[in-house]
């Protein structure tokens, strides 16, 4: 008898470490205008190799290509500008006040803006998002006041959650936002939910469900995919492949094996894999995905390919896992400049433009965090102790009523 080979496990690693060169040679990235479109009413299983392709819209210099390229106005365009610049502006200063020990806890979206804001804009107003953290550009789409959003963060007395979340676990729901967790994995099980409850109503809104690309080897995962094929929920469930959950990277998850979006074919539901960097891109994916559900065709499952630029939080330090140029070699540049790019080369936008807008948008975000300073930073100002005790249960219990006699609330 021949001996036994000895097993081996492997443990997937990045192609690049701290002091290494960023090395994103093993990226399969096709031209902008290259991948097919099929009609929304496909059959999934017809269209099984859109999983392990990319859809991308705009080329190296701005201009669309291809039949995924939507017929977007100016004014919209510049709206989706504007939002990305207020979300990139608003997470600067906010960063700086959490080292300045203002606040407890921040995350930025830096690199992700386009998934965020394009989502919203593309989606209607009724229909509800699930989203992860990284998801503020949504509100600033939807033009969501600043003020609240600062009050939340530094957990004030006009915090409008009342200090029950950590900073930027923001609620809105009147803007499409359902309560943020930061247990991610429950995104897609509440977004199938929610989608479901909509259909059994005869409703016409659909839901919108976001993980990060860490969060596909959870459970919860597999168990939403299960619902949403089952009962042909009118969802779209997007995964944000940013490449690193926390300081894990993607491979840990899979992404060495196969495409995350190809996790939809084992459920019967489409799969696209789309430029997360590409603002045209996804708002075309998004349509196509809305419009399916909406005609009762169900799921589908969007791999959003894009790179976190910065650290996963204010308490996580990248420079320790990556390379510290490894942000600017990413292959597929920046949302905030392509779609600038494009504006440009439309002759809708121009340099000095976009310098005024920044400024203007810079102030605007300095004036809502100076007035949220005047009602107080974390730890000069609380809400009330009696908050503590209401809107827990409809009515509240001995031991509620005990707790607060005993707190002199």
């Amino acid at each position: 008898m021949k001996p036994r080979s000895r097993l081996a496990l492997h443990v997937p690693a990045p192609s690049s470490r701290p002091g290494d060169k960023p090395d994103f040679s093993g990226l399969d990235i096709p031209e902008a205008g290259e991948i097919r479109r099929p009609p929304c009413d496909t059959a999934e299983a017809e269209m099984r190799d859109l999983p392990y392709a990319l859809i991308r819209v705009l080329d190296d210099e701005g201009a669309p290509q291809g039949d995924w390229a939507p017929r977007l106005s100016p004014d919209v365009l510049r709206g989706g500008l504007r939002a990305m610049l207020l979300t990139r502006a608003f997470d600067e200063r906010l960063f700086r006040i959490q080292r300045q020990g203002k606040t407890s806890f921040y995350m930025k979206s830096t690199g992700e803006e386009a998934i965020a804001v394009a989502a919203s804009m593309a989606l209607g107003a009724k229909d509800m998002c699930f989203p992860t953290y990284r998801f503020v550009g949504w509100l600033m789409a939807r033009s969501h006041p600043l003020l609240p959003l600062v009050n939340q963060i530094f957990s004030n007395e006009k915090d409008p959650l009342k200090g029950r979340q950590l900073p930027i676990l923001y609620s809105a729901r009147e803007y499409g936002f359902y309560s943020l967790s930061g247990n991610v994995g429950s995104r897609f099980g509440h977004a199938v939910g929610w989608a479901m409850a909509s259909a059994y109503k005869g409703d016409d809104k659909i839901a919108m469900g976001v993980i990060g690309e860490g969060t596909t080897a959870e459970g919860d995962f597999h168990e939403a995919l299960t619902f949403a094929s089952v009962y042909r929920a009118p969802v779209i469930l997007a995964i944000t492949n940013n490449q690193w959950a926390i300081s894990s990277f993607s491979g840990i998850a899979g992404a060495e094996a196969t495409t995350f979006a190809a996790k939809a074919l084992a459920y019967g539901i489409p799969g696209l894999r789309v430029d997360g960097n590409d603002f045209l891109a996804v708002w075309a994916a998004i349509r196509w995905a809305a419009e399916r559900a909406r005609l009762n065709l169900g799921a589908t499952l969007i791999e959003f390919f894009t790179y976190r630029a910065e650290g996963h939080s204010t308490s996580d330090d990248p420079a320790k896992y990556r390379p510290s140029e490894e942000a600017g070699a990413w292959p597929l540049g920046d949302p905030v400049e392509r779609l600038k790019q494009h504006l440009i080369a439309q002759n809708e936008w121009d340099e000095a433009r976009h310098e005024a807008l920044i400024a203007e948008l810079t102030e605007e975000v300095r004036a809502a965090v100076k007035e949220g300073e005047r009602a107080g930073v974390l730890g000069q100002s609380k809400p009330s102790v009696k908050e503590m005790f209401e809107n827990v249960f409809e009515e509240p219990d001995w031991r509620l009523i005990e707790q607060r006699r005993e707190m002199g609330s």
